[in-house]
């Protein structure tokens, strides 16, 4: 009876053992769990306020008129970015984007060859991107719609979801989320890595090479400066 009993307190024992060690991995788990909650909820409050901060500034963006002097240089880099894509950029979009870029002090070049990459060269501002684990992307911009409410709202822009196909609304939506990113990272590389990757995935990608100048960012870069003559106002 007694070794009866000795093996029922040893079965006892690794029972308890094993019920201890269960609930101490549970208990890290969901301290793991909570901690990267609580870094998540951080990083969106920080959003958050860079977002609000981003709003508050828009009051110093610089007015572009179209005038005498303004229109002829608008036309010519317009008409650069009609005739390389060969008429799939259209003049009136082109020259929107110029107007606009100026206004942010961002390089159009930039812009355009994001446009570009984004819609596979077709500038097709009806397109519709594969579908991801976040759904899809839309429009010439390619923004999911996770992504284009809060930059509409930066914008001071309504926002709807046939919004995405206009090709103006997109531009200017690029060019909103580029000007708040180049204000994040101060560099081209974070920004257009960020912009491709999101801001999350830009973390990932610097902690898994240890830099952010991905061939996205590199590739946009390069063909814009084949147009630099153009432009003496980027940042």
């Amino acid at each position: 009876m007694s070794k009866k009993m000795q093996w029922i307190s040893i079965v006892l024992a690794l029972v308890l053992v094993s019920w201890s060690y269960y609930q101490v991995n549970s208990y890290k788990s969901k301290m793991q769990a909570l901690k990267q909650d609580k870094a998540e909820l951080e990083q969106e409050m920080q959003n958050m306020e860079s977002q609000a901060q981003y709003i508050l500034n828009q009051a110093n963006q610089k007015e572009i008129e179209l005038t005498h002097e303004t229109w002829p240089k608008f036309f010519d880099i317009a008409e650069v970015m009609v005739e390389e894509s060969d008429g799939k950029f259209l003049r009136p979009w082109a020259i929107y984007l110029v107007k606009e870029a100026e206004s942010y002090g961002i390089d159009p070049f930039i812009v355009y060859e994001l446009l570009k990459i984004e819609t596979g060269n077709s500038f097709d501002p009806e397109l519709v991107g594969p579908e991801t684990k976040y759904g899809h992307a839309y429009g010439m911009a390619q923004f999911m719609k996770n992504t284009a409410p809060w930059i509409a709202d930066m914008a001071a822009m309504p926002y709807k979801e046939d919004l995405l196909f206009d090709p103006y609304y997109s531009i200017k939506l690029s060019l909103v989320y580029l000007d708040y990113l180049y204000g994040q990272y101060d560099n081209w590389d974070e920004t257009l890595t960020a912009y491709h990757r999101g801001m999350a995935g830009l973390e990932q990608y610097k902690l898994k090479n240890g830099h952010a100048n991905s061939e996205y960012a590199t590739r946009i870069q390069r063909n814009a400066q084949k147009y630099k003559e153009f432009v003496a106002y980027a940042p």
